[in-house]
């Protein structure tokens, strides 16, 4: 299908996000990283615009603006590699679990803010002794007369520290079998008593973005703070995470685009032995596999989307392209960190950070290993 997907009207909003990013954050990114966050005012900023939740219905601030809107976002934030301005995590995954299963009271009351950047949300998964292993999640929610009173611990919680609200995994029931029935969603406000935000980590890469540790102890919040049903969290949690993968994929295969776009501008200009070094065959014949396997992901991902977008089951799809084009575009960046030579291992050149960057990608939202996992049990095997 390609980029079939787009009209006109998509490729003018294309055009005005890109000249929105060069004004308002490509000359702000170095600032950005150096202290590790992005200001409030960036984020109000993208809500005056639109830019922020663009799918949400008008009536919770939204433009009621089709997922391709968001999609565009995502692709033109990672090509100025501003992909820690966590915009596609805030809109396009924790927004969604709110819009999707939260009362008419909780959407009224958080998502007109999170489109304005006025509530800044991050999810609560991860433990200390749980990543990808969800239904081992520790993190306890005991329901105490009309409240709820959560005790545990979380760890590589992006937006954690600036976030302001945190939709919580816990158990709600710690002798479910199996585990996962009794794992709840439940919203916690930042400056609640008991919830407290740790340090934040440092990280290999994506500097900008905050990653934190979550506290909670003795922390008590009002049952009507339950995001859906209770002992449902962990479907909630599976069935949002394949388009928290779809942004990873965006991430990865826009990320391989631009790395090797840079790397032919320098094989181009960079000399050795009294020639361009792009035209040695070695580095020639290296450029030429990785520009097909580029051009295979994107072929990948732009049918992938389409399914998405017609809402076809793309578990197994999406799980594929998540550790393909993951470990793709982390190929892609050694060998166009090679080429560099040892300009590419300066932070001078923007080689050096794409390549610290993109190296998550094979790790968050589901490991390649777990990637593997999911499609083998898609196909019976598991």
């Amino acid at each position: 299908m390609g980029r079939q997907i787009y009209t006109e009207e998509h490729d003018i909003f294309r055009a005005a996000f890109k000249r929105y990013l060069e004004k308002e954050v490509v000359p702000h990114l170095e600032e950005w990283e150096e202290n590790h966050e992005v200001p409030r005012e960036a984020w109000k900023k993208m809500g005056e615009q639109g830019y922020i939740c663009p799918w949400l219905e008008e009536e919770y601030g939204g433009s009621g603006a089709g997922f391709e809107y968001s999609i565009i976002i995502n692709e033109e934030m990672s090509r100025v590699r501003a992909n820690g301005f966590s915009v596609g995590l805030h809109s396009d995954i924790i927004a969604p679990y709110i819009n999707s299963f939260g009362s008419e009271e909780q959407k009224a009351k958080y998502l007109p803010g999170a489109a304005t950047g006025d509530i800044l949300l991050a999810v609560a998964m991860t433990e200390p002794d749980a990543g990808s292993d969800l239904q081992a999640i520790r993190t306890r929610a005991v329901k105490d007369g009309d409240h709820y009173v959560i005790n545990g611990q979380k760890t590589f919680i992006s937006n954690g520290y600036c976030c302001d609200l945190a939709v919580v995994a816990c158990k709600t029931d710690p002798n479910a079998k199996p585990a996962y029935k009794g794992i709840s969603l439940i919203l916690v406000e930042a400056g609640t008593p008991g919830f407290n935000k740790g340090r934040r980590l440092q990280k290999m890469g994506l500097q900008i973005q905050d990653t934190a540790e979550l506290y909670f102890e003795d922390c008590r919040v009002p049952a009507t703070n339950l995001l859906g049903q209770e002992g449902r969290g962990f479907y909630y949690l599976m069935d949002k995470l394949q388009q928290e993968r779809l942004i990873a994929i965006i991430r990865a295969q826009v990320g391989a685009e631009e790395m090797l776009k840079l790397t032919m501008d320098y094989v181009k200009q960079r000399h050795a032995f009294g020639k361009p070094i792009g035209s040695f065959q070695h580095n020639a014949f290296k450029l030429a596999e990785m520009a097909t396997e580029i051009e295979l992901g994107r072929t990948f991902f732009d049918d992938l989307l389409a399914d998405h977008l017609e809402g076809r089951n793309i578990v197994k799809k999406v799980s594929m392209a998540k550790w393909w084009i993951g470990e793709m575009c982390n190929r892609v960046a050694y060998q166009c960190l090679q080429l560099h030579g040892g300009y590419g291992f300066m932070d001078e050149y923007v080689i050096s950070k794409w390549y610290r960057d993109v190296r998550a990608i094979t790790i968050y939202a589901g490991t390649t290993e777990i990637m593997k996992q999911v499609i083998a049990r898609e196909m019976g095997l598991l």
